[in-house]
């Protein structure tokens, strides 16, 4: 185990009846709230008016902008600054899922400067005072309610980047189970995707030998995201379910998973990135379609990490190790194939041809993200096993 430093200063409220807590805990950081959501659909479910009610009731000024979309843009993110600055708003709560929550971190981060939010993004520029942020969280996925972590989509450029920032973690988040209950069944299945995705990128890029502890961990996860996410399936308002799914995709990407690891990389949500710049599709359908065919590029050069992989989560005991590395590949797609999440990108409509443009633009972040083992040629080489 490498040497680290784990801090996470966010403070969580789960469960039943937490919603309501949401106005105490902003206004202790601000009285004058920019209430940053979606298209609508906390309103339909009643979410909307639990949020007004605590804040109205904390006696906070609310300032509302809506109209954050899935795979959040930066134009949309500029107005929301503007508007939180000509408002002098002092604290952004974010209602939603991992896009609102991003949103809003850009949000915070660009209410303090003079410089173009993007600035950030491109490593131009480094977060230092940002308004303070509280959430309640609307769908099990990002982890984005418990890091410091916000892809943001310039649709000008075609780049959706992310970076993280120490200065980014939500003061508070509120994660009641409950309001997860109206996700549909295909965005519930591509936030459990999300959840996997970000242990298997820590678990197949670090270059440390012997991570025990941090193992154990991440398989659980894995598994946990999975059997969750198939009992919600099956009943949609089962809340020890959602629960679980919830507080697992929370884990997943809060800090926890990579302690210890050392060096690791994000080269499936980087070539995902690229995918939906262009395509704007749906997140976790991205990642299911891309992390096949990068295990599969990577298995033989690997085999016996593939092969524990397999072994641990789904009990593939027999064969070589990389036969045993091959079935364990399979049986995730599977799994992507049972939660009807695409497993190629050719089920995304993304034609081959596209395959040299989308990795020359992946080409843009694996730079700013200093991932100096991936060219455009190694890049081609992995969507060609997504097709």
């Amino acid at each position: 185990m490498q040497n680290f430093v784990f801090h996470n200063p966010t403070k969580i409220l789960f469960g039943k009846g937490t919603v309501a807590s949401i106005g105490d805990e902003t206004v202790l950081l601000g009285k004058k709230v920019l209430l940053v959501y979606g298209s609508g659909s906390i309103k339909n479910n009643g979410l909307y008016e639990q949020v007004i009610q605590s804040l109205h009731s904390a006696e906070a000024t609310i300032i509302e902008y809506p109209g954050v979309q899935s795979n959040p843009v930066l134009s949309h993110v500029h107005t929301g600054i503007e508007l939180a600055k000509e408002n002098n708003c002092d604290v952004v709560c974010a209602v939603g899922g991992g896009s609102v929550i991003d949103e809003a971190k850009a949000i915070c981060a660009g209410a303090t400067v003079q410089h173009d939010v993007w600035k950030f993004f491109t490593g131009k520029k480094s977060v230092r005072n940002p308004l303070p942020l509280t959430t309640v969280l609307t769908l099990a996925a990002s982890g984005s309610e418990m890091n410091s972590g916000m892809v943001i989509t310039n649709t000008e450029t075609s780049q959706k980047f992310g970076f993280a920032n120490k200065h980014l973690y939500p003061k508070t988040s509120i994660l009641d189970p409950t309001v997860t209950c109206s996700v549909p069944a295909d965005y519930t299945a591509y936030g459990a995707v999300d959840a996997v995705a970000h242990v298997l990128e820590f678990y197949f890029t670090t270059v440390d030998p012997y991570t025990p502890v941090q193992d154990r961990l991440m398989e659980g996860l894995i598994i946990n995201a999975m059997e969750s996410c198939d009992r919600v399936l099956q009943n949609l308002n089962d809340y020890k379910a959602r629960a679980d799914l919830m507080w697992t995709a929370t884990l997943a990407l809060n800090g926890l998973t990579g302690a210890g690891l050392g060096k690791v990389g994000f080269p499936m949500h980087m070539i995902e990135h690229s995918l939906s710049a262009f395509y704007n599709v749906p997140h976790g359908a991205g990642l299911s379609a891309v992390i096949p065919g990068w295990m599969r590029y990577h298995a033989n050069r690997q085999a016996p990490r593939f092969a524990q992989f397999a072994e641990r989560v789904f009990d593939i005991r027999e064969g070589s190790v990389e036969k045993k590395a091959e079935q364990g590949i399979e049986a995730l797609s599977a799994w992507f194939t049972k939660v009807k999440s695409p497993t190629n990108i050719t089920a995304l409509n993304i034609p081959g041809k596209d395959i040299s443009k989308i990795a020359e633009n992946a080409m843009t972040l694996a730079k700013v993200w200093r991932m100096k083992d991936y060219n455009e040629k190694k890049i081609e080489e992995i969507l060609q096993k997504c097709l």
